[in-house]
């Protein structure tokens, strides 16, 4: 049993995932949660996140910080997404193992598996074949991540977890079309031509492609019920098993919104992967299982994103 008393550093604490994660650690009772703002600390700079972690000492690290994006974004700046991600995650990888952290979280991402990996996907797919093009700079960074996790706890005996969660959507959430993510654009776009009386909404790609969603606060539950939980595994999807394509997605928000669009197709933007179901076989052995319905969690988000306006 961890002690409510231990120092967790949870790098990243601003973002939607991070937020998520320090709200949960909150409510199940931890006292002794680190953070830190970017004005502070500066993650790309190894220097100052090796001495930031020397001081603190904290005994488990979750790393939420990530420079994250849409299809379009991690298309268009791939030296950012690149760059940025393995710098800070290699930084405080590094960091934690020099300042004695013995167990780490690492967010992975679903996207790291192979465009044409076969469904639902396991874990022992990771590194098995081509990645989907749109955003392999941001996978490779995640891979590399991942890999460093594995081989720091293989060789220097600790215990550096990653945790590949499927699509996420939820409080925080990022709404620039030009680098949200899916659902969160999927709201926008919706939401938009109702209040202006549109008749289409118009999606990027034929609308077929297959995705997972899971909703932040399942996922912030999925890491601290692993930052506590002993696994042979330092391996594991997190999912929801609610598989939908964006067309079905994009017709379950206009019923929720009560409007009826005509969709319409950009068929000059990427699709991406043509369908992304994790294998949740691992997670559920150790029971773990995501309780939030689909339903209950947009109804949340929206009211989130109306107080945006």
């Amino acid at each position: 049993m961890i002690s409510k008393n231990i120092k967790i550093f949870l790098a990243g604490h601003k973002g939607m995932v991070g937020s998520a994660i320090f709200s949960k650690l909150k409510k199940d009772g931890y006292k002794n949660i680190i953070t830190v703002s970017k004005k502070k600390l500066n993650l790309l700079d190894q220097n100052k996140v090796e001495k930031f972690l020397k001081i603190k000492k904290p005994q488990i690290v979750i790393i939420a910080a990530a420079k994250v994006g849409g299809i379009l974004a991690n298309n268009n700046f791939k030296a950012n997404f690149i760059y940025e991600n393995i710098t800070i995650q290699s930084n405080i990888i590094h960091g934690s193992y020099l300042s004695g952290v013995k167990n780490l979280i690492f967010l992975g991402s679903s996207c790291i598996y192979p465009k044409k990996a076969k469904q639902p996907i396991k874990e022992s797919y990771f590194m098995t074949g081509p990645l989907e093009e749109t955003n392999d700079a941001y996978s490779i960074a995640k891979i590399a991540g991942a890999k460093m996790c594995m081989e720091y706890s293989n060789q220097y005996k600790l215990n550096y977890k990653t945790l590949m969660p499927a699509n996420m959507f939820g409080i925080n959430d990022n709404y620039d079309l030009k680098s949200s993510h899916f659902f969160s654009a999927l709201t926008k776009k919706i939401h938009l031509a109702k209040i202006n009386n549109k008749k289409t909404v118009t999606l990027w790609g034929n609308g077929k492609a297959k995705r997972e969603l899971l909703y932040v606060e399942d996922f912030a539950d999925a890491c601290v019920f692993f930052m506590r939980k002993k696994t042979k595994e330092n391996f594991i999807n997190i999912g929801s098993g609610l598989e939908k394509s964006i067309e079905e997605f994009a017709k379950f928000i206009m019923k929720k919104l009560n409007v009826n669009l005509k969709i319409k197709y950009d068929l000059s933007k990427p699709n991406g992967m043509k369908r992304k179901k994790l294998d949740l076989s691992i997670s559920n052995k150790y029971g773990w299982k995501a309780k939030t319905k689909l339903e209950d969690a947009f109804k949340k988000v929206y009211s989130e994103y109306l107080k945006l306006k």
